[in-house]
């Protein structure tokens, strides 16, 4: 007696064959945020927050575990600690995340950390997690989103804006070069200049 083949074909989809983006662009980093302010009742924390870790290519774990004494708002300056033996670093504040921690600052001002839950301590990584996802939802983002894809976002930004791949590597506390070879890699403009007219 002859055994029937359980396997059934699959005709690709456009769902299997289409390649996940893990990064966002400056404007669905923008709409993330503006949505954030909107939703929920601690809007400008999550605002801040996603500000915060686009901007510095911070991982949840980092973003979460920020601490006020880490920050100089009156030099204008943010001293990341980085997790997984990374290369701990000195970052600019710029105008518009100066001005939102100092907001965030005079709401919280007996606080350690930097975002705060509810109960007074730190957000947590799985929290930070929640609540990209939960923005992503509430911004209707084409495809889901997770905290990492805002270092990701932070990485290709600064590589399509020509900057030095080294530098690159220090500003995102990479330990090896080849972490941060993948978004010069991928910079659509990394050939503009080779032939001239």
């Amino acid at each position: 007696m002859a055994m029937k083949s359980t396997s059934r074909k699959r005709t690709p989809s456009i769902v299997n064959l289409t390649v996940k983006r893990r990064y966002l662009t400056e404007r669905e980093i923008e709409r993330l945020m503006d949505r954030a302010r909107k939703h929920g009742r601690y809007g400008h924390r999550d605002a801040t927050m996603i500000l915060v870790a686009y901007r510095h290519g911070l991982r949840a774990s980092e973003v979460c575990d920020l601490q006020w004494q880490q920050i100089e708002l009156s030099e204008g300056r943010l001293h990341v600690h980085r997790v997984k033996s990374g290369i701990p670093s000195v970052h600019p504040i710029r105008g518009d995340e100066m001005r939102a921690l100092r907001k965030l600052r005079r709401d919280y001002p007996k606080d350690a950390y930097v975002f705060v839950s509810e109960r007074g301590g730190p957000i947590s990584p799985i929290g930070f997690h929640r609540l990209v996802q939960r923005v992503g939802e509430a911004a209707k983002m084409p495809f889901p989103i997770h905290p990492h894809m805002l270092r990701h976002a932070c990485g290709f930004k600064l590589a399509n804006d020509g900057h030095d791949t080294r530098a690159l590597q220090h500003y995102l506390g990479h330990k090896n070069i080849q972490h941060t070879v993948r978004y010069t890699e991928l910079a659509p403009d990394r050939f503009k200049d080779f032939w001239r007219d």
